[in-house]
This record gives structure tokens, C-alpha cells and sequence, in this order.
């Protein structure tokens, strides 16, 4: 497990995290959510040790992450933030390569290069992997990153906001692959979901996050309720249920909104399953 206690994280003058204490579980695909400023990429930059201690104690497995060497770090999890598009003349495969690169330093064995095919054929890269970085879409690269967090074959995987520059395909491709990957393997996934209906389908853990506090954590359905999600984002937001899962429902009424808009309600519903 994750065990984070007492953290605190300031920029500047502003906290940014304040106190935290929590406990993320292992072989569970866990998503935190919240509006935009809540401390979501800051909690996870700290786990993943992308960011100075500042204040407080994590500790994965057992591991602390303020004496623990990089190496052993490496091993026990692998980190994807959010990735720039990389304009250079490495190619797909390379990329990939360099997950496993803590279990070979530079000498690569054949196990090293099955988990690479492995990883390119699981995100559907293989027909890309001679292809430059450079040469193919943002949506291409950002599951080329993935596949390089899924090569290195760590216990956990530390994923911030994947699904940016994804189509719905893709999107909803990566977090089935990702509950297959939990399910199957008993491998634990932390990562940062800004729409919230792909935490209510795939996720088995929620930690709803504003302000740098934690408002609330556990199961879907306990955390993905009406008065909580409404609470979090400062708007009214319905649930239902889809195939026993919550469905959140977005509404925008000409009401809610400073300016006068014409027409009736306008309502989005989004079945991600």
C-alpha cells in the first residue's frame, strides 16, 4: 500500500497540500479526482518522488521515499506525467525500450525485449514502433509513454491525467486495459482523471480531492453521490446508475450561469462503459 502521512507541500506563499493523511491500496486501480487547483498532480508528484518532501512521510510497501535509493524506487513503480510532445529522432519502440532500462542498465536480455513487444502490442503501437516521435500524433506519443510506464513491470504504475490528447477510443481502450492490468496481474494504478464518469466505470478507488484536502475516498459509489460530487466542483450534479455503476450527470442551466442563456437546460450524459 501507500501510506502517506502529514503531508504538506507549499509553492511559494500558497499550500498547495495541507496535511494529508492517506492510504491508497494495493492491486486497485485507484482515481483521484477534483476540480482544476485541487492538488491532485502535486499529491501524485510526491509519491512518485518528481518533487521535493517537503513536509510529511510516504512510503510505498513498506519503502520510505526520503531514504529509499532511485534504483530500488525504479523497481517497485513507474511514473508517467504529463508528457510535452517530444520532437526528436528517437523512434516508438526506442521509447518504449527505456522502461525496462532499470533491469538491464544498458544490457538488455531477451525478457527485456518480450516485455517491450509486450507493451507495444497491449496499446496498440507495434505497426508504429520504427516510426519517429516526431512523426506521429499527440494521442500516439501519449500511449507510447504509457507503454514505456507499462514496460518497466513495476508493482505500481503513477499515471497523471492519461487521457489527455486521447480520443474516446482510445480513452476508453486505456482504462479497460488498465482494469484488465489490475485485475489480471494484482499490479496497482494511481492516477489523476479529469472526467469523472471514467473513475465512476473503471475505477475500484476514489479519492476526491479540492483545495489540497481529501473530501472524500473509497468505492465509486460511496465517494461518486449527489451531494458529494455537487460540493467538490460548486455545481449541481445528478447520479444515476449504469450497469451498476454511478453515472454522473452534468447539467447546465441558464440559471447556474452569470449571464442570461437562451433556450431550454442543456444536459450531457456520458456513458463511458
Amino acid at each position: 500500500m501507500i501510506r502517506v502521512t502529514g503531508l504538506s507541500h507549499r509553492i511559494g506563499a500558497s499550500t498547495i497540500l495541507h496535511d494529508l493523511d492517506l492510504t491508497l491500496p494495493r492491486g486497485k486501480l485507484v482515481a483521484l479526482i477534483g476540480p482544476n487547483g485541487a492538488g491532485k498532480s502535486t499529491l501524485l508528484r510526491l509519491i512518485a518522488r518528481l518533487e521535493p518532501l517537503q513536509q510529511g512521510r510516504i512510503q510505498i510497501d513498506g519503502l520510505d521515499l526520503a531514504t529509499t535509493p532511485s534504483a530500488r524506487l525504479a523497481l517497485a513503480m513507474a511514473v508517467m506525467g504529463q508528457q510535452a510532445r517530444i520532437a526528436s529522432r528517437l523512434r516508438v519502440g526506442e521509447l518504449v525500450g527505456f522502461g525496462r532500462w532499470p533491469h538491464h542498465h544498458g544490457r538488455p536480455r531477451a525478457a527485456d525485449h518480450q516485455a517491450v513487444d509486450q507493451a507495444l502490442d497491449a496499446f496498440g503501437l507495434t505497426p508504429l514502433r520504427h516510426r519517429f516521435l516526431d512523426e506521429i500524433s499527440g494521442g500516439q506519443a501519449q500511449r507510447a509513454h504509457l507503454a514505456m510506464t507499462f514496460a518497466q513491470g513495476t508493482d505500481w504504475l503513477l499515471l497523471d491525467e492519461p487521457l489527455n490528447n486521447l480520443d474516446m477510443a482510445h480513452a476508453r481502450a486505456l482504462m479497460a486495459r488498465l482494469a484488465d492490468l489490475v485485475r489480471g496481474s494484482g499490479r496497482s494504478v494511481v492516477t489523476v482523471i479529469h472526467e469523472v464518469n471514467y473513475a465512476a466505470a473503471w475505477a475500484d478507488h476514489v479519492v476526491a480531492m479540492k483545495d489540497g484536502r481529501i473530501v472524500a475516498e473509497g468505492a465509486p459509489a460511496t465517494v461518486l453521490t449527489e451531494p458529494v460530487l455537487s460540493a467538490l466542483y460548486d455545481t449541481p450534479i445528478e447520479v444515476a446508475r449504469h450497469d451498476g455503476r454511478p453515472l454522473v450527470l452534468h447539467h447546465h442551466r441558464h440559471d447556474d450561469l452569470d449571464a442570461p442563456c437562451p433556450g431550454p437546460a442543456t444536459e450531457t450524459r456520458l456513458a463511458l462503459h
